[in-house]
């Protein structure tokens, strides 16, 4: 089929941005949005034009590099599903598709389609880690975890740092990000011996870089991890009660 395909251009962060219209022929609709980036580029390069920059890793959905924010809609027309595995099926013959950057005010476009989300990074390194001298490795069954706890911190670890919950939220805010974070390390024994500490400097980064939550919701609808909107409450949770520990 035949997509004219409209693209954000932007040379740099300070450069002003428009969209450039393209058109590409004999396009199956089976490729995902990145692919068809791919052959974009491939027809500008061959043709000698600049190709648009975008982010790309592992397209297996599972590293968080390659949002976009395509008519409108983080990543896609498909909820929680990441822009590598977002199919051209839902568009007919003759369709426009407009690809642009996600947008928000704490992803400052870099060049294109790329976007920095450093925010994200300084909201994990602020305590988003375990720090606790474990020593040597420990036998397998010395700390026992129930296998219900272990597996609903890992339903909260599958969270791959993509930012489509900050471009979602009308207010840029990035509650379901750090939700996931602590609830994940709050759940286990080792980590949660900085439980504390964890969320107080998250929580303090989080309001210093990002907008605050107002449970629209459009976060959860985004996330190609699945991640729940409990996560958002963890987030006022464990504030309360690192408050709570201050005062004992």
């Amino acid at each position: 089929m035949r997509l004219t395909v409209e693209i954000w251009r932007q040379a740099g962060p300070e450069a002003p941005g428009a969209f450039e219209a393209h058109q590409i022929d004999g396009v199956d609709p089976h490729l995902s949005v990145l692919e068809l980036l791919d052959a974009l580029n491939e027809q500008l390069i061959d043709s000698g034009h600049e190709p648009f920059a975008f982010e790309s890793d592992c397209r297996e959905g599972i590293c968080g590099a390659c949002g976009v924010t395509v008519d409108g809609d983080v990543h896609g027309p498909e909820d929680n599903v990441p822009s590598c595995h977002q199919r051209l099926v839902h568009y007919a013959d003759g369709s426009t598709v407009r690809i642009e950057p996600m947008r928000s005010a704490a992803f400052p476009v870099l060049r294109d389609l790329i976007v920095d989300r450093g925010g994200l990074d300084d909201v994990i390194r602020a305590g988003g880690h375990v720090a606790v001298d474990a020593g040597t490795a420990p036998d397998a069954d010395a700390i026992p975890i129930p296998t219900l706890t272990a597996e609903e911190s890992l339903d909260f670890a599958a969270c791959i740092g993509c930012g489509a919950c900050v471009a979602a939220c009308p207010n840029g805010a990035a509650h379901l990000f750090a939700g996931a974070k602590l609830t994940h390390l709050a759940m286990l024994p080792i980590p949660s011996q900085e439980r504390t500490r964890r969320a107080r400097a998250m929580v303090t980064e989080l309001e210093d870089l990002f907008g605050p939550c107002s449970l629209y919701g459009e976060c959860e609808r985004a996330c190609p991890a699945g991640i729940p909107l409990t996560a958002i409450a963890a987030v006022n949770h464990e504030r309360f009660l690192a408050g709570i520990r201050r005062q004992l």
